[in-house]
């Protein structure tokens, strides 16, 4: 009974060992299955950065080591090479392995060099000259409105680097009082300027990281701050990237609604039919009808629109008009007989404007 026990206790003691060498769970600091994509992964990071940044939790302690945490598990996770890694073997096999870059911040390739500003809004809080914004646009499907995705940019910045001498910096006009003699004097504007070190401009490579977001409408923007034009004695302006939906061949989209025309055989709107029509994102929407259609004659289908940007949950409708295509053969008299009697519809011929 004691051999049992004392193994027992080494078998606990080898497990909590185990535990403490393994480090941070990743998965769990994400709030993400082991499973989850790298899609996921990205999405899980961006939605807990915000809600996590030390700026926006300054009450609350231990917020700049839950966000450092927070980077680590996305610097590891979103990368195919140190996730295989850590699922082998945990945090301690990458530290080992020199795979975790503790100074790296993953903003700088995500969300820009700022992600994102948590300020108070006040117009009068910057005072600091500033370069110009840059708008560009992005060009998405509706595809990729309706799920989301995540596009990589890249661009030529210029970036300010030192550089040999001193320049003028920080110009600006100031009252100068000159004396002309004896109870005389005159006050004169004139240009007063520092001396800064010397910077030179030098066009670096920047991959950026946008995430179209479910629901995102044709021309949102995301701002990514500080990426813009640089000042040479201010901050940079930022990077304004517009969304812009390109023309899709099945669907148009109005709001969170989706419309869109079938055209069907003049025997199916006679006697019915069921058919599917493939959404965006591959599922089958069912359609069956076992009366009459008409040409023109439109059908909804609930829930099977666009997600609403601010709640991904709640989906717009699918709006179905349907066409009719007559046959283009000739009938026989016999079968124009047949059809008469089957149809059994009188002559109506009305004349009106209806326009």
């Amino acid at each position: 009974m004691r051999t049992l026990a004392f193994i027992l206790l080494v078998q606990i003691a080898f497990c909590l060992l185990s535990v403490a060498f393994a480090g941070r769970d990743f998965y769990k600091i994400l709030n993400v299955k082991k499973s989850a994509s790298t899609n996921e992964i990205k999405k899980a990071y961006r939605k807990l950065a915000k809600e996590l940044h030390p700026d926006k939790n300054k009450d609350d302690p231990s917020a700049s080591e839950k966000f450092q945490d927070l980077g680590a598990a996305y610097e590891v996770l979103s990368d195919p090479d140190k996730r295989k890694t850590y699922d082998r073997c945990g945090e301690e096999c990458l530290k080992k392995d020199g795979m975790m870059d503790h100074g790296a911040d993953p903003f700088a390739s995500f969300f820009g060099d700022f992600g994102f500003h948590f300020g108070n809004g006040d117009p009068h809080e910057h005072q600091t000259a500033r370069g110009a914004n840059i708008v560009m646009n992005l060009y998405v499907t509706l595809e990729e409105l309706y799920s989301g995705n995540f596009v990589e940019i890249v661009r030529n910045k210029p970036v300010l680097k030192p550089a040999s001498g001193t320049r003028k910096c920080n110009c600006r006009q100031e009252m100068v009082t000159r004396n002309l003699g004896p109870g005389r004097f005159q006050m004169i504007q004139q240009t007063v300027c520092d001396e800064c070190p010397n910077v030179k401009l030098v066009n670096e490579e920047r991959t950026l990281e946008v995430e179209v977001e479910a629901g995102m409408v044709d021309g949102q923007e995301t701002r990514f701050v500080a990426e813009g034009e640089p000042h040479l004695d201010g901050e940079p302006g930022d990077l304004i990237i517009k969304i812009m939906q390109t023309p899709h061949k099945s669907f148009q989209r109005k709001g969170d609604d989706l419309y869109t025309n079938v055209t069907i055989s003049l025997q199916d709107a006679l006697i019915g039919f069921t058919m599917n029509i493939t959404h965006l994102d591959g599922h089958a929407v069912s359609i069956t009808r076992e009366k009459i259609t008409w040409p023109g004659a439109r059908i909804r289908k609930k829930g099977e629109g666009m997600p609403n940007y601010e709640n991904n949950n709640l989906q717009g409708n699918l709006y179905i008009t349907f066409d009719v295509e007559f046959p283009k053969k000739e009938l026989t008299d016999a079968e124009k007989e047949d059809l008469k009697k089957i149809l059994d519809q009188a002559s109506i011929n009305r004349v009106y404007n209806g326009l």
